[in-house]
């Protein structure tokens, strides 16, 4: 029964609270104990908050997801994992995470508390509403971002770098609707009624709007952002950047894949590899350069 509680809380998807960190990296405090440490625990109770939040919208899409050919095998709609079992353990969960974030930092409560409402109104209603309900699952990452923000007492972030989360988080959402309408085709409205307000154009446009200006925000963030190297070494991140656009754009068209960012990030180890050099290259400019 654990096992498969711990398999609906989605452990996989994890690496989405990873926005968490990038106030931690990108203020250059990466190896200052107390604010990793902060950071440490900010990215964990985002994990677990996130995980209630799955659970809740697999409770509310179990009718759907026994139609879906990959979600029917969840343990919820399955029938493998009782409903009462998912219910206690989100309110465990949660009632266990507000008080914790409130003891971390009261902004960071604030906007645990703003992220959890928000997924709430998402699972039973914004996810119905064309394009805001993509919108609504890049504002997550934004919260993300503001809540690494708030535990880390920024000194030298960058406004710009929201900007490039929300575009590469709208890139990501956008791209997971292409690929289950794609998956689907005819069936798509029965299992996930937005997707009927869709098609592969529309999605095609959007995606490749975002990807564009995702590219150019991050690259006038290398120029201009007052936190990076004035001698302009940032921008030699910006071709890992762009492989990793073109990546995901060959994930998507050629192999047909993209319905999970998250495991793809954890499967394919061109994109994993890129990204590891990406992080790597951030670090050796903004702390050796």
């Amino acid at each position: 029964m654990l096992a498969l509680l711990l398999k609906s809380m989605r452990p996989k998807q994890w690496t989405k609270n990873a926005f968490v960190w990038a106030a931690l990296i990108f203020d250059q405090k990466l190896f200052q104990r107390g604010y990793f440490l902060s950071t440490l625990a900010a990215f964990a109770i985002f994990c677990l908050i996130s995980s209630a939040v799955y659970l809740i919208n697999d409770l509310v899409d179990i009718e759907n997801d026994k139609m879906h050919p990959v979600k029917r095998n969840r343990p919820l709609a399955s029938g493998r994992l009782p409903k009462s079992v998912a219910i206690v353990a989100a309110v465990l969960v949660i009632a266990a995470c507000i008080p914790a974030s409130l003891a971390l930092n009261k902004t960071f409560a604030a906007i645990t508390l703003g992220y959890l409402v928000m997924m709430i109104a998402y699972s039973f209603v914004l996810k119905h509403l064309v394009i805001i309900d993509v919108m609504t699952i890049a504002a997550g990452f934004v919260l993300r971002v503001a809540a690494g923000v708030a535990v880390v007492n920024v000194e030298r972030f960058s406004p710009w770098l929201y900007v490039c989360m929300t575009l590469l988080a709208l890139f990501l959402g956008f791209s997971k609707r292409r690929h289950e309408l794609a998956l689907l085709a005819e069936n798509a409205n029965n299992h996930r009624a937005i997707l009927d307000q869709y098609s592969l154009h529309l999605l095609d446009e959007m995606i490749n709007m975002v990807a564009a200006s995702a590219l150019i925000s991050y690259s006038l963030y290398t120029f201009f952002a007052p936190n990076v190297p004035q001698n302009h070494t940032m921008m030699l991140t910006i071709p890992f950047v762009l492989y990793g656009i073109f990546r995901y754009f060959y994930l998507i068209h050629v192999k047909k894949e993209g319905g999970s960012p998250e495991e793809l990030l954890l499967k394919d180890r061109p994109f994993l590899l890129n990204l590891a050099l990406f992080g790597v290259t951030v670090v050796i400019i903004m702390y050796f350069l």
